[in-house]
């Protein structure tokens, strides 16, 4: 498993917000916890909503509040990535400015978030792809408003391809890096896709209506059909 889907399992076992020990992570990924360690660093070096410390434990946390305005999850995410893309830019005047306003916003951020400085909006262990998933986000964030089926290929973890019909249900961001959670209509469960990995999308006709089991409640509370 590459260092880059270790982190993606990372962050889907700390989205329940639990508190997890390092070492049931360990044992859940067959890794040393030292390796765990490193993980959670780079998760929060990145900035990926996680809290906590070694022998105590790790948990993802909630939005972040910049002062004197309240922002919510999708305009902090829609800052980060933005900051995040100037500053991988040709434009050498652009870069500075980016770093310019990151420096700003995390003179600003509350200690607790601000604890790794010179992390907002510059990722330590950037994925790579993530820019290859900004295409898809429009048609995905449609598709879930008015409730309508995709029909995506995806490149697995593997490094398979593979065609799945789905019912997206939400997107959720974890520093730079963008998940689809959706009802699968060709495996009959639940399913996260990272939006990098998604190749192609296609926008089916006709639109899909809540079922028992098959909603987003259903897959927070961890029922299903």
């Amino acid at each position: 498993m590459s260092r880059s889907d270790r982190l993606f399992d990372l962050i889907q076992i700390l989205r329940d917000g639990k508190l997890h020990r390092a070492e049931d992570l360990a044992r859940t990924l067959g890794v040393s916890i030292r390796t765990v360690y490193r993980d959670m660093d780079t998760l929060a070096a990145s900035g990926v909503p996680v809290e906590g410390a070694r022998g105590a434990g790790y948990m993802a946390t909630s939005a972040v509040t910049l002062p004197p305005l309240n922002l919510t999850l999708a305009e902090l995410e829609a800052l980060h990535i933005s900051i995040a893309v100037l500053g991988q830019s040709q434009d050498a005047e652009l870069q500075k400015a980016a770093a310019s306003l990151s420096a700003k916003i995390e003179a600003v951020l509350p200690e607790d978030t601000a604890a790794n400085r010179g992390s907002f909006g510059f990722s330590v262990y950037p994925f790579d792809r993530a820019a290859q998933g900004f295409r898809h986000m429009p048609t995905i964030r449609a598709a879930i408003r008015v409730r309508q089926k995709l029909e995506l290929d995806y490149l697995g973890q593997d490094g398979a391809r593979f065609r799945r019909i789905v019912r997206p249900l939400h997107m959720d961001y974890w520093g730079r890096l963008w998940t689809l959670t959706a009802w699968c209509e060709t495996t009959q469960t639940f399913q996260v896709f990272r939006v990098d990995r998604i190749e192609t999308l296609r926008v089916l006709p006709g639109l899909f209506v809540d079922e028992p089991g098959k909603t987003l409640k259903d897959y927070q509370s961890g029922q299903q059909p």
